[in-house]
C-alpha cells in the first residue's frame, strides 16, 4: 500500500490522546503493509477513518459476551498478548454492567479454564483489570474440547439465554480434533460466534466455526481498531446493539485474507541405493522434496463503519494540519506563528515596543543550504508575527567579513521588508561574528529625537542568525554589546551552542535546532524571547537591590568571572534609574568592599561597566562580616537607600556560612528580603538559615551553570516585592517591621 500519506495527522483523538492514537494507527498500518495478513483493498486514508470509527463505537445493550482465548503453544505468548489487547480494545466500547453488557473470559489449550465469569465484575474497569492479569499457559490446541466445555457449562455467570449470547473465539485456527461439530451445536442453540484470527490463522477452519454470514464474523485480531470496527458493525447489523455512531455508515470493501503456510514441493529425483547382494548393487529413483513457506490468499468482503471526516473540507489555512476529533469536530495543528486562530489564520503577535535588528550570517563557511535556511526562516517569521500596526521597529543586516546594513531600523513596510529578505545574497568571506556584533551596537540603532532634548529609549535587540564558528573572538565584543544595553538573542544549530552561550551570557536567550527542518518551528520561541525584553525585571516596581559576591580564595579568580557575568545578566534585566531600580555591589574576601553604592549609577550601562571593574580579592571569607557590612554601609538613606522602597540583598557564595545566620536575621528584621545563590555542594540548611525561606534559595551545581539561573533570580525578586510592598509607604524602619509582622497571615497590598 506504499508510503504513509500526509493526512495521517488527521487521525482523530477519540477517547485517547492524539499521540497515542496516531501511534496505534502507525503500528496498525505497518501490520497491514508488512504482514499483509488482512489486506483491505482501499486507500490508507479510508483505513484510518475505519480505525477512528472503531475507537468511537459503543455498545450498550442487554448482552452476554464470552471471549474464548487460545493460549496454546502454536499461538505463542506474543500473539496471545495481542489477542488480549483486542479484547481490551473491544471492552473499551462496551457498557459493562449487571443489567447491560456482561463480559467473561475462558482460556483454553490442552484444557479449558474459566478466567473471568460473566457475573464476577459489574464495571468495565474491573473486567479490564482482571483481563490484563490473565497469564499465558501454553499447551496443545484443543478448540473442540473448549467448545464442548461451553456447550456443557453454558455461559458461566450469564443470564441463561434470556440475553443474546456472543462467543468471540480468538485462535490461530490450527486445532487438534474436530471443533466444527461443537461449533454447529452452539450456533443451533442461538449463540453468535465470531472467529478472530491471530498470528497466521488457518482461515478455512475459522470460516467453518464462525456464524453466517462468515464475512461479517471472521476478523483479524492484530489490527485492533479495524477488528473492533468489524465486530461492532456485525453486532449492529444483527440488531444485537446499536454501536455505529450517528451519521456513520457501514460500507463494504474488498479484502484479501492471507496466511503463511508450509508446503511440501517436489524438487526432482535422484538415484538412491536400495541394497546389494555380493557384487550386485540394487538402486532406485527416489523423489526429492523441499518444505517452503508460502502465503495462501482468499478473497472476501469486509464490512466496516466509516464516519464522515470534517477534515475533508480542508478547513485549516496556511499549511495547518487538520486533526479529526469525531464525526463533526476537528482541530488544526498550525505551523509556527499561526497558532492564534482555530483555522490557522495569520495572527500578528509581535506587539512589543522594541528596536529590533536581524543580523544574518552569509559567509562562505555557512554553505548555500544554510544561508537559504536562514532566509526562509526570516520570511516565515515576518509573515507570521509582524503586521503593519506592530509597534516594533525592525532592521536587517547581513555579515561575513564585513557588515552590510540592508534595512535601517525603523517602522516596517511588510512588502519592502520581505523583498529585502529575498534580495539577500550568500557571501564569500569568513564569519567575523565578533566584529559584526560590535558594528551592530555602534551603528545599528540610530537614536531618534522625540523632543529637543529627549531621545527614543526603546529596548534594543539584536537577533543573530549564525550557522558557522566565528573566525574572530566573540566574548569581548559580545560583552561590549551588552554593556551598551543591547539585548542579544542568538539562533543557530546545536553544534554552536557553546559559542551562542558565550555571546549572550544567558542561556535563556539562545535558540538552537538539531535538524535543518527544526528551524522553522522556532518562530514562536523567537517571538517570545524578543518580547520578553520589553518586560524586564519587575515592571513599574521600585527596588533597591544589593548584590554581595564571594571573592575569596575558595571561589578563585576564574570562578569570580562567572559571578560577575551572572550579576551583569541579572542587572541588564532591570530598568536602572533613580526612580525605579537602584543596584549596589559588595565583594568580600579578606575584607568586605563596596564596589559601588545604590546611588552611584543612574543607568544600566554604567552598572554593567562598574561590575566589570569589581576586583577579585582572595584570602579567607567571612559571610557574616559581609552581611554586617551591607547593613551598616548600604542600607541607610545617607548611602543611597530610598525610604519606602522595597530592598533586597542577594548573596552569591560557595563557602561556609555558619556565621551568617544572625547578621542575615538582623537584615530581615529591618524589613529587607534576603536571597541566597549557593554554588556547589553547600548544605541546604545553611542557605535556609540565611534566607529564612526556601522560596529565596537557589542551588546551582557548578559555576558554569550560573547563566541558566539569572531569570530564576529575577522572578524570585519580583515575587518577593509583593511581600515587601507592605513597607512601601513606611518612613521608619521599625514601623515597617511591625507592619509586616502584623500582616503575616493576610494578603499583602501596595499601600
Amino acid at each position: 500500500m506504499g508510503q504513509l500519506p500526509v493526512p495521517l495527522a488527521r487521525f482523530p483523538t477519540m477517547h485517547l490522546s492524539s499521540q497515542l492514537v496516531v501511534l496505534i494507527t502507525l503500528l496498525m498500518i505497518k501490520a497491514w503493509t508488512g504482514l499483509c495478513v488482512l489486506d483491505m483493498q482501499t486507500n490508507q486514508e479510508t483505513i484510518m477513518k475505519i480505525s477512528s470509527a472503531g475507537a468511537l463505537m459503543q455498545c450498550s445493550a442487554v448482552l452476554d459476551i464470552l471471549f474464548l482465548m487460545d493460549g496454546s503453544h502454536s499461538v505463542g505468548k506474543g500473539s496471545f498478548e495481542r489477542s488480549k489487547h483486542f479484547a481490551l480494545t473491544a471492552c473499551a466500547g462496551l457498557d459493562v454492567g449487571p443489567d447491560k453488557v456482561r463480559v467473561g473470559v475462558v482460556q483454553y489449550s490442552s484444557a479449558p479454564r474459566l478466567e473471568v465469569s460473566l457475573d464476577s465484575h459489574h464495571t468495565r474497569e474491573g473486567v479490564v483489570k482482571h483481563l490484563k492479569k490473565i497469564p499465558y499457559r501454553g499447551g496443545s490446541t484443543r478448540t473442540g474440547l473448549a467448545l464442548k466445555y461451553i456447550l456443557r457449562k453454558g455461559f458461566p455467570g450469564g443470564r441463561n439465554g434470556t440475553a443474546p449470547r456472543v462467543l468471540v473465539l480468538l485462535s490461530d485456527g490450527r486445532s487438534q480434533g474436530d471443533p466444527e461439530t461443537s461449533a454447529a451445536e452452539l450456533k443451533q442453540a442461538g449463540v453468535t460466534i465470531f472467529a478472530v484470527g491471530v498470528r497466521y490463522p488457518r482461515w478455512e477452519e475459522l470460516d467453518a466455526l464462525a456464524s453466517t454470514p462468515t464475512e461479517q464474523h471472521v476478523l483479524f485480531a492484530e489490527h485492533f481498531y479495524d477488528g473492533v470496527n468489524g465486530f461492532f458493525s456485525a453486532l449492529s447489523a444483527a440488531n444485537i446493539c446499536s454501536a455505529v455512531p450517528p451519521g456513520c455508515l457501514v460500507q463494504t470493501y474488498p479484502c484479501v485474507l492471507k496466511t503463511l503456510d508450509t508446503v511440501k514441493e517436489l524438487q526432482g529425483s535422484f538415484t538412491c541405493w536400495k541394497g546389494s547382494k555380493g557384487f550386485a548393487v540394487s538402486t532406485a529413483v527416489c523423489p526429492y522434496y523441499r518444505w517452503s513457506r508460502v502465503y495462501r490468499k482468499r478473497q472476501m468482503s469486509c464490512h466496516r463503519a466509516v464516519c464522515p471526516d470534517p477534515c475533508d473540507s480542508a478547513p485549516c489555512q496556511n499549511g495547518g494540519t487538520c486533526v479529526s476529533e469525531g464525526p463533526q469536530q476537528y482541530r488544526c495543528n498550525c505551523p509556527p506563528g499561526f497558532g492564534g486562530d482555530p483555522t490557522c489564520a495569520p495572527r500578528f503577535v509581535l506587539d512589543c515596543n522594541v528596536d529590533l535588528l536581524f543580523l544574518v550570517e552569509n559567509s562562505a563557511p555557512l554553505s548555500l543550504e544554510g544561508f537559504l535556511r536562514f532566509q526562509s526562516f526570516l520570511k516565515r517569521f515576518i509573515q507570521a508575527v509582524l503586521g503593519s500596526d506592530s509597534p516594533v521597529n525592525v532592521g536587517l543586516a547581513q555579515y561575513s567579513d564585513r557588515v552590510m546594513m540592508v534595512v535601517p531600523v525603523g517602522k516596517p513596510n511588510m512588502g519592502e521588508l520581505l523583498r529585502a529578505v529575498e534580495r539577500l545574497q550568500p557571501g564569500t568571506g569568513q564569519a567575523r561574528t565578533g566584529a559584526a556584533l560590535r558594528h551592530a551596537a555602534q551603528h545599528g540603532f540610530p537614536s531618534t529625537p522625540v523632543f529637543a532634548d529627549v531621545r527614543d529609549d526603546l529596548p534594543r535587540v539584536v537577533v543573530l542568525l549564525t550557522g558557522s564558528p566565528s573566525s574572530d573572538p566573540v566574548e569581548e565584543p559580545a560583552r561590549y554589546v551588552r554593556d551598551q544595553e543591547v539585548f542579544l538573542i542568538t539562533v543557530g544549530p546545536d553544534t554552536l551552542r557553546a559559542q551562542l552561550n558565550n555571546i549572550t551570557a544567558n542561556a535563556h536567550r539562545v535558540i538552537t535546532y538539531s535538524s535543518p527542518g527544526g528551524l522553522e518551528a522556532k518562530v514562536p520561541e523567537l517571538q517570545a524571547k524578543i518580547c520578553s525584553v520589553d518586560s524586564q525585571g519587575c515592571p513599574e516596581q521600585a527596588l533597591d537591590l544589593i548584590l554581595v559576591l564571594d571573592a575569596s580564595e575558595a571561589v578563585g579568580r576564574e570562578n569570580f568571572v562567572h559571578l560577575q557575568e551572572f550579576v551583569r545578566s541579572v542587572s541588564v534585566q532591570f530598568d536602572v534609574n533613580r526612580d525605579v531600580v537602584q543596584i549596589a555591589l559588595v565583594t568580600f574576601g579578606r575584607r568586605s568592599v563596596t564596589a559601588f553604592q545604590l546611588d552611584s549609577h543612574a543607568s544600566g550601562s554604567a552598572v554593567l561597566r562598574a561590575v566589570g571593574k569589581a576586583a577579585y580579592q582572595g584570602g579567607p571569607a567571612s559571610t557574616g562580616s559581609a552581611l554586617l557590612h551591607v547593613r551598616a554601609e548600604l542600607l541607610s538613606v545617607a548611602r543611597g537607600a530610598r525610604p519606602g522602597v522595597p530592598k533586597a540583598v542577594v548573596l552569591l557564595t560557595d563557602g561556609a556560612a555558619e556565621d551568617a545566620g544572625v547578621p542575615a536575621q538582623k537584615i530581615r528584621d529591618d524589613g529587607v528580603s534576603v536571597f541566597v545563590v549557593g554554588i556547589g555542594d553547600m548544605q541546604s540548611d545553611g542557605l535556609l538559615r540565611i534566607a529564612a525561606s526556601q522560596d529565596h534559595v537557589i542551588s546551582v551545581p557548578f559555576y558554569e551553570d550560573l547563566k541558566y539561573y539569572d531569570e530564576v533570580l529575577v522572578h524570585m525578586l519580583c515575587a518577593g516585592l509583593c511581600v515587601s510592598a507592605c513597607v512601601c509607604m513606611c518612613a521608619h524602619v521599625c514601623a515597617c517591621t511591625v507592619l509586616c509582622k502584623s500582616l503575616a497571615a493576610k494578603e499583602y497590598y501596595v499601600l
